[in-house]
């Protein structure tokens, strides 16, 4: 699971059948101060988080298959949670 921040969205005209009423969305990894940037990268949606928002995602392809219920769906990283605030000690 990693915390991350929806920067963007991805349009298309034709998509896997299991993307069906979902959409894709362009995260942005949040990392402490000092660390290495991490690159962003493309999350299904299942929780109508929307550009600004912070999110969790579920990075690892068998747990994203779980919360899809769905085996055999061709995706690795979906965003479980839209997060209201984030304390670091």
């Amino acid at each position: 699971m990693i915390l991350a921040k929806v920067v963007g969205t991805v349009v298309t005209t034709i998509s896997h059948p299991d993307f069906k009423n979902r959409r894709l969305l362009v995260v942005q990894p949040l990392i402490l101060e000092g660390d290495k940037p991490d690159e962003d990268f493309i999350a299904l949606d299942c929780t109508h988080a929307g550009i600004g928002d912070t999110v969790l995602i579920n990075r690892e392809g068998g747990g994203a298959r779980q919360v899809l219920n769905n085996p055999d769906a061709p995706v690795i990283s979906v965003i479980v949670g839209i997060v209201d605030s984030v304390y670091v000690i």
